[in-house]
């Protein structure tokens, strides 16, 4: 029998995101902590060659050929008592609202920084939907042993253009060529880089132990007295409570490439960020200790194994206690439905999981029953919120090279929508099929996975239309006028839901004003 019960099981999880600008090192620092908790076994994935060349969260093919991640993995793995959730989000910007579904996931993030670049536009982004869900964030300045800017110069522009405090919990010595390694701050420890990667600890009673003088050149000892010592003085205190409510991040310094400074972050996590949260719902708020189960899907993914025509969807458990084969209502349906094959995800392996806590992700085989921002439940008829679609900022009408496989293209590409990377609109009239994407790289991720999974050719041509809104009305009437009325700008989404495509702003502008009481949304909650 087991006697975990859902509260103490979740103060025993961290599930945590990964965010950073594409090239500031979050796909190494992913692999680096994988190995350090044991999910992996060979160190340097990334330089490796073939199959081994990306680090294995990234398993899609255009991944891999472009060096980029485009997907959200999942991987679980255990350290000293604490079992972890790491979400490694897409890198790249077009894949932004792939990224912010994931966001609401979790219950803390790390933000990867080069310390030479510091913050740049697409971590300024994802820190803003952080911002937005209060996500307390741990920040990692990564690539201290490259020529680097001033620690100093970091924090300030962290603080300033971030407006949080920051605290350092460890600090580097020296940087580039002369990066030796990191004064431990919250433990009074010498960390020194080995020549092949990793840090040899020394203790010492504080900056001013003679013993420093031993392991460090007279200048790195004084420069490190004074920087760390200023530091400490001008930086506020790590305050738990001012962290976890998104106020202040603690940093660390490091080079994930060389695996140094990973194990300090890893540590702080632990001991700092925060384990499963109370989640939001259309009723009430559901806290993780509660002993029914429940939990809402948050991206699904389709044939990440190519041998099998498989489709997972990732659902975030919020409360109870999961087990293999238990019965759940699919609140949306309104249909019960049996979950016999649950999936854990350990790096590039998966296995069975027979129970699953709050804080974990499990993967659930489906055949298209379960959509992004579905919520099961053991018992009660409630809905998580807070998991919208976003109006496409590019439209595309998708032409098909053979015209024998229209059936086969319209299965692939509501197949591909219901993951919630692309959107897609059937035209009312004449029945084109519209895709609507946030971002270029999308677009190409799209014809590639509909020829490689799907075999079947397609190419994108410019539709005449440049956005789309989801259209709402209190009675049909109204909303039967407008479609009526715009029977060439209008569509329905994967769902059924009417679209309206607007040519221009001043188009849809014109529209809202002669339908006051028609609603044009540019996000779209998932029901």
């Amino acid at each position: 029998m087991n006697a975990l019960t859902p509260a103490a099981a979740a103060a025993n999880r961290r599930t945590f995101a990964i965010i950073s600008h594409p090239d500031a090192g979050k796909t190494t620092l992913t692999e680096k902590l994988l190995l350090l908790g044991g999910a992996i076994h060979l160190a340097g994935e990334v330089k490796a060659k073939g199959e081994r060349r990306r680090a294995r969260s990234d398993w899609m093919k255009i991944e891999q050929e472009r060096g980029i991640s485009v997907t959200t993995s999942v991987m679980t793995f255990e350290r000293q008592g604490i079992t972890y959730n790491l979400l490694d989000t897409p890198g790249h910007e077009d894949f932004s609202e792939d990224t912010y579904r994931t966001l609401t996931a979790v219950d803390s993030a790390v933000m990867v920084i080069d310390a030479a670049r510091g913050i740049e536009t697409q971590t300024l982004k994802l820190f803003e939907v952080c911002r937005l869900r209060d996500i307390p964030i741990t920040t990692f300045v990564n690539k201290m042993d490259r020529e680097a800017r001033d620690p100093f110069e970091i924090m300030d522009e962290v603080a300033e253009t971030l407006a949080l405090d920051v605290t350092p919990l460890s600090w580097p010595i020296g940087m580039g060529r002369e990066f030796l390694g990191c004064y431990d701050l919250v433990r009074d420890r010498l960390i020194l880089m080995k020549k092949d990667g990793g840090g040899e600890i020394i203790d010492v009673t504080g900056l001013d132990d003679p013993a420093l003088e031993k392991h460090l050149p007279a200048e790195r000892v004084e420069a490190l007295r004074d920087e760390a010592g200023l530091a400490k003085e001008a930086c506020p205190p790590f305050d738990m409570e001012s962290y976890r409510a998104g106020h202040l991040t603690p940093v660390f310094f490091g080079s994930a490439l060389r695996n140094f400074g990973v194990a300090e972050l890893l540590q702080g996590i632990g001991d700092n960020a925060p384990p499963p949260r109370t989640q939001s719902t259309d009723k009430r708020e559901i806290a993780p200790g509660e002993d029914k189960v429940t939990g809402f899907v948050f991206k699904v993914q389709a044939n990440m194994d190519p041998k099998h025509r498989d489709r997972i969807a990732f659902m975030r458990i919020c409360s109870g206690r999961f087990n293999r084969g238990m019965k759940m209502n699919h609140i949306r349906s309104g249909k019960q439905m049996a979950i016999h094959n649950p999936i854990l995800f350990f790096a590039e392996d998966r296995e069975l999981a027979d129970e699953a806590w709050p804080g974990d992700i499990i993967g659930v085989p489906n055949h298209g029953t379960l959509r992004v921002g579905d919520t099961l439940s053991e018992s009660e008829d409630i809905r998580f919120t807070g998991i919208p679609n976003f109006a496409p900022e590019i439209l595309r009408r998708v032409r098909l090279d053979d015209p024998m496989k229209s059936k086969h293209l319209g299965r692939a590409l509501i197949s591909l929508a219901e993951e919630g990377v692309t959107q897609v609109f059937k035209r009312t009239m004449g029945g084109d099929w519209i895709v609507g994407v946030v971002g270029q790289l999308q677009l190409d991720v799209l014809v590639t996975r509909v020829e490689q999974e799907y075999g079947v050719k397609i190419s994108l041509e410019p539709a005449p239309f440049q956005t789309a809104r989801w259209v709402y009305a209190d009675d049909k009437a109204t909303l039967d006028k407008l479609i009526k009325a715009n029977t060439t700008a209008m569509a329905e989404d994967g769902d059924g839901q009417p679209v309206f495509l607007a040519r221009n702003s001043w188009e849809l502008n014109y529209q809202q004003e002669q339908n006051p009481k028609v609603q044009f949304s540019a996000t779209k909650e998932r029901a």
